[in-house]
């Protein structure tokens, strides 16, 4: 059917030519999908496709192939007017499961420029009522979705074979003045002091590489929180590792628990053979400290065999099992910035 035949609606409501040049480009790429529909072969006004007919005109096409056409036979006038707002309307209601969104452009990497298509998956701009990329946004799940995590719901974290010269805290990397070659960086600090990492995790990206490596964020484990917030912490010490090796820093993973209990979940994620930290900040002089950070240090060897051990605060006289261990002593600065227990 030749393309100077048909009709544009004189009422149409849509406003189509922000999406013309798309269109266009996503026809040249894959060719003419869908169909145009027209009223009727005797009064051939389009009902819907308006943007792929402006799109082929663009293109300099000057014939529809007759399988892409169809009529609304059988439909009134006022059911074909009706159906021309309808279908416009639907595609608006549609809405995406961002995370498979975001899996399918991730696996599709490389093969096509989505962003010539109107997807947009790093602005941060978002239009009023997008709730569901708001909150995508606030749970970092842009950064880590179910596609990176392990059958436990985990993201896993790859192995490090690293031992740097020198552990500072987070706290002093901006102000850091000294070279920074043989520096790793250590999250054994109160919690509100790199919480911020979580929130804005792409600021501090450049910063972190600057370093030879970072410790994960080593998020409180009290005894006194509650489980799921203990599970919470671990999940977003793995997912914000995860992330921060696929943007080519180098990551040793931290080992944290509290007690006995949280041997189900503490540990996931980790790779075994790997150079991890731990610290024993907080632990010296009291008792029960002691003896859980003992057990839960055999128990880290077991599950996680690591290859090195980057020990901070001090040893505790741990039976290491033959494992090299780095000791790093803490420093009085990072003491008056304030250390937690594990």
């Amino acid at each position: 059917m030749l393309i100077n035949d048909i009709i544009p609606y004189e009422r149409n409501a849509r406003h189509n030519d922000k999406a013309i040049p798309k269109v266009a480009e996503s026809i040249q790429k894959f060719g003419l999908r869908g169909s145009i529909v027209l009223e009727s072969r005797d009064n051939p006004v389009i009902v819907c496709g308006h943007t792929r007919v402006a799109a082929m005109k663009s293109l300099g096409w000057t014939e529809v192939p007759d399988e892409h056409v169809e009529y609304c036979d059988g439909l009134t006038a006022d059911e074909i007017d009706a159906f021309r707002l309808i279908d416009n309307k639907t595609g608006e209601i549609a809405t995406w499961n961002v995370a498979l969104l975001k899996s399918e452009a991730k696996r599709l990497n490389g093969k096509l420029d989505f962003a010539r298509y109107g997807f947009d998956f790093k602005s941060k701009v978002k239009p009023y009522g997008a709730e569901r990329t708001r909150t995508d946004d606030y749970y970092n799940l842009r950064l880590c979705d179910i596609d990176q995590c392990g059958p436990d719901g985990m993201p896993m974290l790859a192995p490090s074979d690293i031992q740097p010269a020198r552990l500072i805290g987070f706290n002093y990397a901006k102000s850091w003045k000294e070279p920074k070659e043989g520096v790793g960086i250590h999250f054994f600090l109160d919690d509100y002091q790199f919480e911020r990492v979580w929130n804005k995790p792409e600021e501090y990206m450049g910063l972190l590489k600057g370093f030879d490596m970072a410790c994960t964020p080593d998020w409180s484990l009290y005894l006194d929180m509650p489980r799921p917030m203990q599970q919470w912490n671990v999940y977003r010490s793995r997912a914000i590792g995860d992330w921060w090796q696929r943007q080519g820093l180098t990551v040793v993973p931290t080992l944290s628990w509290s007690d006995e209990n949280s041997y189900e979940y503490c540990f996931n994620g980790l790779p075994t053979g790997s150079t991890v930290a731990v610290s024993t900040i907080g632990v010296k002089g009291d008792e029960e400290r002691e003896r859980l950070w003992h057990a839960g240090m055999d128990e880290a060897i077991a599950r996680v065999r690591p290859k090195r051990v980057l020990l901070y605060g001090g040893s505790l006289g741990h039976d290491m099992h033959g494992i090299e261990t780095i000791e790093y002593a803490n420093t009085v600065t990072d003491r008056m910035a304030g250390d937690k227990p594990p």
